[in-house]
């Protein structure tokens, strides 16, 4: 009777093993199965979300068909607490393995945002806060021009103050490593003077190659005392650093009294008017030597003519015009 008992018990235990193992591997096949999805997802997990409730959000967006096996899965092949909250996105080719594999990696999306060469401090502000997917309002203190012009990589939700850290810690580098590498003898004693500068020349001209053209009018009528006479800093001045004037320079407007007005005020501004690039940074630190000391715009290609006397420069205003 033992014997028989044992016999059988042992049959159950091989049926058991056998069975478990052919569903370990059916379940597995289904695991790594590929299929494909009819169109792109974009889907987010919030912080917190249990497998149960992944599932449903996976299953409702259609990027899984069985939640069951979603869930199940999880129990198998992986740890259930480790999915990563975060904003996914899931194309092309599947399997339950590869959306386990990229939630537990927390391969999420990668969101970024530009802010353009030459833009105010409050404009720079106002394309942070038109993002959707930042968060939070800007708090820091910021000075103008401080934040360095680039491409900015994040995720959703991250916050705008994050942003700005890292673009003033970017500007504060770059501006460090222009100075120090600066042409000698140039009329500039520190690196907020390089700075202003720079954004002068970058709202100057958005001809690159000329760039270095126009910071050498600068430089040159530093060293000889002369007023700047920038419209850039004119309509900082006028309009408070909203650089929006709405109408073109009036005579009025050239003797607006304001320390950043270069038409009434010797030398540069106290400050930045606008947050320059990288190219004009090198161009106010790497001045090309020319004897010019007047530029206006030549109507035609969104460049200038430069002239080293007055007679030169009022003839090219005079062709301005006269194609105006």
């Amino acid at each position: 009777m033992m014997k028989k008992l044992f016999k059988l018990l042992l049959s159950l235990v091989l049926f058991c093993a056998v069975a478990g193992a052919l569903f370990v591997f059916m379940a597995h096949k289904k695991y790594v199965a590929e299929y494909e999805l009819d169109s792109p997802v974009e889907l987010i997990i919030e912080r917190g979300t249990g497998v149960n409730r992944a599932a449903q959000i996976l299953s409702q967006n259609n990027v899984i068909e069985q939640p069951l096996w979603f869930q199940l899965f999880a129990r198998m092949f992986h740890n259930q607490d480790s999915l990563k909250a975060g904003e996914y996105a899931f194309e092309g080719k599947l399997s339950y393995q590869k959306v386990f594999e990229k939630l537990v990696k927390g391969d999420v999306i990668v969101r970024s945002v530009t802010i353009p060469e030459g833009k105010a401090l409050v404009e720079i502000k106002q394309i942070l806060m038109d993002n959707p997917y930042l968060s939070g309002n800007i708090t820091l203190a910021l000075k103008e021009g401080e934040i360095l012009p680039e491409t900015y990589h994040f995720i959703r939700g991250e916050e705008r103050n994050a942003i700005l850290k890292k673009a003033r810690q970017a500007m504060k580098k770059m501006l460090a490593d222009v100075f120090a590498g600066r042409d000698d003898n140039l009329p500039l004693k520190n690196e907020q003077e390089l700075l202003i500068l720079a954004s002068i020349i970058e709202k100057e001209t958005g001809v690159a190659s000329e760039r270095s053209k126009v910071a050498s009018v600068f430089v040159n009528r530093l060293r000889y005392g002369m007023k700047l006479q920038t419209d850039p800093t004119v309509i900082y001045a006028v309009t408070n650093g909203q650089m929006n004037l709405g109408h073109s320079i009036y005579k009025s407007d050239l003797v607006y009294d304001s320390p950043y007005n270069t038409y009434v005020y010797d030398g540069l501004p106290p400050g930045p008017i606008c947050s320059p690039g990288e190219a004009s940074l090198l161009a106010a630190a790497h001045p090309q030597k020319t004897d010019y000391l007047y530029f206006v715009a030549d109507g035609t290609s969104g460049g200038h003519r430069f002239a080293k006397t007055l007679a030169e420069h009022n003839a090219n205003v005079a062709h301005y015009r006269a194609m105006h």
